[in-house]
């Protein structure tokens, strides 16, 4: 039996009952604002109990792969934070192929044309917020994995394929704590050995084999508060900031050109400081966003940013580390891109090129662990975290596909 044939022609004959799965359970998970943002933002979202509130998407996840026969694990670090773990095949051979998306999502904004949470199809496209950014694409893997038991085909795998409904991707505390994929491999719930992100936009053109590691630094200046009328007694921590912002902004890193993610970056995403025209303030702090290649490390960042402090002339500043994660890289020459890449070509009309880039998926966690993992799926790298967030519905269908096929590659 030529089980890839097969495949693509139950797509073919089941293209309308597919598209119309695909697009029921992106609307309906889609319903649930499933918010991450950090502790501290909590008190912005009062719908939300706790960040996440990742169980109302999960409870939709476990009712369908119920209804599917295919049987699953629930692992939770915290009460109403789960990750769903459905899986088939045989996992005779000792190769597992895993296709993780997170039903956490980033707050709606302003600017929408329409209600975020209330999916509407245009254009071909399905808009609204998590449509692209996860929940699409995992409705198209529930999809392939249906496929993949309605045909039999699941009992032809001597792998094992695990679809994987995660939590926390959108957002990281201070604390560290992953309640995520990190979670996951920390406490050995699950053992991939290939895994495939759909989560990097690209329209399926780009295999992402490689991510700049992502650090969050607050820096606080620390002056003296006092009276407006009197600002000699006191000393302006916004000023100080001000020609701390200015050194920042001349910073060179110390680093290499890497031949795939290039050169760091540098953003100064906040900045906080005052409490009224009349008070001098005490202090100043500046959230900043750096994005580094292999070769730098942490001590290094930090001393330099010392640097831009010590060369303020009596100011004092505190710097400390929100987070930080490292960089990571594969060659781009394994069985994992051979597989997207040939069935791309076959079923796309190209061949998706590797890529690096500079947001983080659940690869680089995968990776640092010595999983084959890359970032590769559907959608428009211009529609995530922005108002009216789309994606178009034939390419989650052809990703629902293209799983089916890669999994036939990686499991046989």
């Amino acid at each position: 039996m030529d089980l890839k044939a097969a495949l693509k022609q139950y797509f073919k004959d089941h293209g309308d009952d597919i598209r119309q799965r695909v697009i029921d359970l992106t609307v309906e998970m889609c319903k649930h604002k499933t918010v991450n943002v950090v502790s501290e933002k909590l008190p912005e979202h009062p719908y939300l109990k706790i960040r996440g509130e990742e169980w109302r998407v999960a409870e939709i996840v476990k009712r369908e792969l119920d209804k599917m026969g295919i049987p699953y694990e629930e692992f939770a670090r915290m009460e109403g934070r789960p990750n769903v773990i459905g899986k088939i095949g045989k996992d005779a051979n000792g190769k597992r192929l895993l296709m993780p998306a997170h039903m956490d999502i980033v707050p709606a904004g302003e600017g929408w044309d329409t209600d975020p949470y209330d999916v509407i199809e245009k254009d071909g496209m399905l808009v609204g917020r998590g449509t692209l950014d996860n929940k699409g694409p995992l409705a198209s893997i529930m999809a392939a994995v249906e496929v993949l038991k309605k045909t039999g085909i699941d009992k032809e795998l001597n792998g094992q394929l695990m679809i994987a409904a995660l939590a926390d991707e959108e957002a990281e505390d201070p604390d560290g704590i992953d309640y995520g994929i990190g979670f996951l491999m920390e406490e050995k719930h699950i053992a991939p050995t290939y895994s495939i992100i759909p989560d990097i936009g690209e329209n399926m053109k780009a295999i992402d084999i490689a991510e700049k590691g992502r650090t969050v630094f607050k820096i606080t200046a620390i002056g003296k508060q006092a009276h407006g009328s009197t600002p000699e007694r006191g000393i302006n921590a916004v000023y100080m900031m001000a020609k701390m912002v200015n050194e920042i902004e001349k910073l060179k890193f110390d680093y290499e050109v890497h031949p795939v993610l290039g050169h760091p970056s540098l953003n100064l995403g906040e900045i906080h400081g005052g409490a009224a025209p009349n008070i001098v303030p005490g202090t100043c702090m500046i959230y900043i966003d750096i994005r580094s290649v292999p070769g730098m490390i942490k001590a290094g960042v930090i001393a330099q940013l010392q640097g831009c402090a010590d060369k303020v002339k009596d100011g004092k500043f505190e710097i400390k580390v929100m987070s930080w994660n490292e960089p990571h890289a594969i060659s781009p020459k394994n069985e994992l891109v051979d597989s997207i890449q040939a069935n791309a070509k076959e079923i796309l009309g190209f061949i998706p090129e590797p890529i690096g880039q500079g947001g983080g998926t659940y690869a680089k966690t995968l990776n640092l662990k010595g999983v084959m993992a890359v970032g590769w799926g559907p959608g428009d790298d211009n529609a995530f975290h922005v108002a009216n967030e789309y994606v178009e519905i034939q390419q989650l269908v052809d990703f629902a596909l293209l799983t089916c096929l890669c999994a036939v590659d990686l499991l046989k």
